[in-house]
């Protein structure tokens, strides 16, 4: 099973490209008798505190060649101390990929196995060291592309998200700890919680469940890369405006109307934040089944889109903006290097950009980052994994406190608001990891790189 921690592993946990330190790591009751079997010299007498120590390992070499020996800077944590809260080291040598290919050989000659992917961090989670939603935002470390998911990841790490609903839990807890003691008292003249104390309570933590849940949908938005769309007729200048915005020519440019048939996507940065800007087909009447492909393509990218960018010909009379979707709009008024706009038309709300005298660019650029920071709230941060992974939980424990709530209001057995309480600490705790199977976590950590 995944979840063993009897034996002691071993990979390397640098990144495989050459660099000038790589990294071994062991971790498990051997490692101090392993770091003795290869080191080439006595260690000297090894406390209940980490030291760091230089030893000099003989690595395995072919039959014909002379032994290789290898200085390594070792870290040693002899105890629970470590990350994974077993003891643990870490092996600092050149990172030259086959020296860590043999050291780990070396180690595992000496009474290691090899590491499956996540097992550090799996180690580190069930010793206590991580909850389940930090286990999850470890790999939110190492796959942020970008400042953006790197600060949620760290934020999640932090305990921005299991902390309080650790604390929710608590109160469950305790709420049923009281409601429990009263049902084991039921013949006795004592109240440990009224009825109309035991539904406002319930009412909170379902006001505080609802409220998680909201952060938990902005945290989606957050963790994942922003999708821009270009809307517009055709011809509109939408894709000289991508080529522009990007800074390559990603999409082909032509004066005919209709060029764009398929989406066009390229990455580009606004601000801190790497975003996927995607150009669509034109608006225009759907004639045959291609063009009503094209359409129905560009209408469902429209509504996955945190933001479009509305583009409008300024020699043309203004589309109409649907009021509802104004919040996550930028309207803008493309070509303007080549005529003036028509008269009796209000452009104040349209921001002038020219994609060949680079007009409004800079502008365009600056009012997008900003959306984008009004859009994606600075404060929400998660790791995907985690969200796909609570929602359902979530909605669990919401679903039970609402019954919950409804026979206490009814006045119904007490009985039957306990055993949905129950469903519902059982639900919050699979989020952080108070409750999980071996099933869970192998679909968690199988996601890790080995090493890690």
């Amino acid at each position: 099973m995944l979840s063993t921690t009897d034996d002691t592993i071993c990979a390397i946990a640098s990144p495989p490209q050459g660099a000038l330190r790589g990294i071994v790591r062991i971790s498990g009751s051997e490692t101090i008798a392993i770091i003795q079997k290869i080191s080439a010299d006595k260690l000297p007498a090894l406390g209940a505190r980490s030291i760091r120590l230089p030893i000099e390992v003989v690595l395995p070499v072919a039959p014909d060649r002379n032994p290789l020996t290898l200085r390594a800077d070792t870290l040693l944590w002899p105890n629970a101390a470590s990350y994974t809260g077993q003891p643990a080291a870490e092996l600092h040598v050149s990172g030259c990929p086959p020296l860590l290919d043999a050291l780990t050989e070396r180690v595992c000659q000496a009474g290691a196995r090899p590491a499956r992917p996540g097992e550090f961090t799996l180690r580190a989670f069930l010793s206590g060291r991580l909850d389940l939603t930090q286990a999850e935002a470890v790999l939110g470390v190492i796959d942020a592309d970008n400042e953006q998911s790197l600060r949620l990841a760290l934020r999640q790490l932090a305990g921005g998200l299991s902390i309080p609903l650790a604390e929710l839990r608590d109160q469950l807890l305790q709420l049923l700890a009281h409601l429990e003691a009263g049902l084991d008292f039921v013949e006795e003249d004592i109240e440990f919680i009224s009825q109309t104390g035991l539904t406002a309570a319930l009412t909170e933590i379902s006001q505080t469940l609802r409220k998680t849940k909201r952060q938990v949908a902005d945290r989606t938005l957050s963790a994942e890369r922003p999708l821009i769309v270009l809307r517009g007729a055709a011809n509109a200048g939408k894709s000289s405006l991508l080529n522009c915005l990007a800074g390559q020519q990603a999409a082909i440019v032509a004066n005919l109307p209709g060029t764009t048939r398929d989406a066009v996507e390229v990455k580009a940065n606004f601000g801190q934040r790497q975003v996927v800007l995607t150009d669509t087909a034109g608006f225009e009447s759907a004639s045959s089944p291609l063009q009503h492909a094209m359409q129905q393509m560009a209408a469902d990218l429209d509504q996955r889109a945190t933001l479009r960018l509305l583009c409008w010909d300024g020699r043309q009379p203004p589309p109409c903006v649907d009021d509802a979707d104004r919040k996550r709009t930028i309207c803008v008024r493309t070509k303007c290097d080549l005529a003036n706009t028509p008269d009796g038309y209000n452009v104040d709300t349209w921001l002038p950009t020219s994609s060949v005298t680079g007009q409004g660019i800079q502008q365009l650029r600056s009012t997008i980052a900003g959306k984008l920071d009004q859009l994606l709230d600075q404060g929400a941060g998660g790791v995907a994994g985690t969200i796909s992974r609570c929602r359902v939980s979530l909605d669990q424990a919401i679903d039970s406190i609402d019954v919950a709530i409804q026979i206490a209001e009814n006045g119904f057995a007490q009985e039957l608001v306990a055993a949905e309480m129950r469903v519902a600490v059982h639900a919050v705790g699979e989020v952080t990891g108070e409750v999980y199977t071996d099933d869970i976590l192998d679909r968690i950590f199988s996601r890790f790189c080995i090493g890690k």
